[in-house]
Order: structure tokens, then C-alpha cells, then sequence
């Protein structure tokens, strides 16, 4: 995967959290980079978005078989992440995105659909 293409992603996320934070200080979101599923030979590199109030993460990939798409996924902290992934195009992602999808989803009982 293109550093460039998780360094957009990190860029994008770090500005969603600070305006979530303004915006919801009771959110308080927690974004973690993981880069292990390349130890274990998976060419994919994960973000995770999670809200320890509600136990919620937003998961996101960027997998090196799909160059130029992000694979997203709304679960619980406590759950396994499964291979039901929605996708969209990386180019479509900006901070807003990343903000609708941490206020709709930290905030309420139901995932945010794909164009929120």
C-alpha cells in the first residue's frame, strides 16, 4: 500500500477528530494505525476509530489488492471485525466524511449508511 495513501487517511482523520472533540467533547474518539496484518502477511493497513463511552469503532482498510478504496466496517470494541466491509473510493473520503461517520455512529443506536 501507498504510504501516501495511509499518511491521506491519518491526515483525514486527525482533522475529524479535532473537529468531533470541538464539536463533542463527550465523544472523545481514539484513532490507532495498525500495521501487523503486514507481520502476518496481509497486505492491508488498518485504522481504527473508537469511542470508549459507547464501545463503538469504526474500522478502516487499505488493502493492496484494491489500490485507491477504502473498506470500511462499524462494529463494537468488543466484537471481531467480519468480512462484510462496505466500500468506497479513497478520493471520496475527507474529513467530513470521517466526522459524519463519528458523530452519527459514536452518538446514536444505528450505523450511519454509506453516504452520511
Amino acid at each position: 500500500m501507498s504510504e501516501e495513501s495511509l499518511e491521506k487517511l491519518s491526515d483525514l482523520a486527525s482533522e475529524a477528530h479535532a473537529r468531533i472533540q470541538e464539536a463533542h467533547g463527550h465523544i472523545n474518539p481514539v484513532v490507532g494505525v495498525r500495521r501487523g496484518m503486514r507481520d502476518v502477511g496481509i497486505p492491508a493497513d488498518v485504522m481504527t476509530i473508537d469511542c470508549l463511552r459507547s464501545r463503538r469503532r469504526i474500522v478502516l482498510i487499505l488493502h493492496d489488492d484494491e489500490p485507491g478504496t477504502l473498506l470500511y466496517q462499524f462494529v463494537t470494541i468488543d466484537e471481531d471485525v467480519g468480512g462484510d466491509f462496505q466500500r468506497m473510493a479513497l478520493a471520496d473520503v475527507d474529513a467530513g466524511t470521517l466526522f459524519g461517520w463519528m458523530q452519527d455512529y459514536f452518538s446514536t443506536d444505528t450505523p450511519p449508511g454509506p453516504h452520511h
